[in-house]
């Protein structure tokens, strides 16, 4: 029996995994090592996670937050890794696949402008709509806000975005945004600062990935229905 031909879908992650735009076809200077694009997107997820860009960890593991920052959204998000890693229930895609280099203190380089350019509007095209999408840091949030006609909230710094997220989130019934701080160790301090994030954020972004979890099982449990 003939194998399946591989989805649109199936076919354009390929050429993203083989991308090596940033270093062939720069716009600005290459990228400063090979490039290794990390993301992991399936047609069925409900759940959309869309940083900024790998970190040296994850370019080194080849998985998406596989380290501290990592352990932080999921404990924002109430799950643990083998949930947070079933494609079934979550696709994680960032502003820039590939780990970008670090600037002189150290601190990682912006997402590449590569990637947006070429593959993001094909990538989210080719599956249906997410129900969520957690926009984390500034360059994934401008890019969602304005992809799902919300440009209106794109303007501003990423706490003024992040101090509107109950009006981001009741803009629309689907796909629902929240907008995210990136979970960095970095951002720390902007945590204790905002003490609401915790107190109101997180408790409805718990909830609703625990619905979409429910919602998962019982189509798994009744794939008829």
């Amino acid at each position: 029996m003939n194998a399946a031909p591989p989805s649109p879908l199936d076919t354009l992650l390929a050429e993203i995994r083989a991308c090596r735009f940033c270093v062939e076809s720069p716009r600005g200077r290459p990228l400063p090592h090979e490039p290794r694009p990390v993301l992991s997107v399936s047609a069925r997820a409900p759940i959309l996670v869309a940083g900024q860009a790998p970190g040296t960890r994850v370019h080194a593991s080849g998985q998406s937050f596989n380290d501290p920052s990592g352990d932080r959204l999921r404990a924002w998000m109430g799950i643990d890794r083998a949930t947070f890693y079933d494609p079934a229930i979550i696709s994680i895609a960032a502003m820039g696949f590939c780990f970008p280099g670090q600037d002189a203190k150290g601190g990682d380089l912006p997402p590449r402008r590569e990637c947006a350019a070429r593959w993001h509007d094909r990538l989210f095209a080719a599956r249906p709509p997410f129900e969520l999408v957690l926009a984390i840091g500034a360059a994934s949030q401008a890019y969602h806000l304005r992809r799902l006609g919300l440009e209106r909230f794109a303007a501003g710094g990423l706490t003024e975005r992040v101090e509107r997220w109950r009006e981001i989130w009741q803009a629309r019934q689907g796909p629902r945004v929240l907008v995210l701080p990136h979970p960095s160790w970095r951002n720390t301090g902007w945590l204790k600062r905002h003490p609401w994030f915790d107190a109101e954020l997180v408790p409805v972004l718990r909830a609703e990935v625990a619905r979409l979890l429910r919602a998962v099982s019982d189509q798994a449990e009744s794939p008829d229905r």
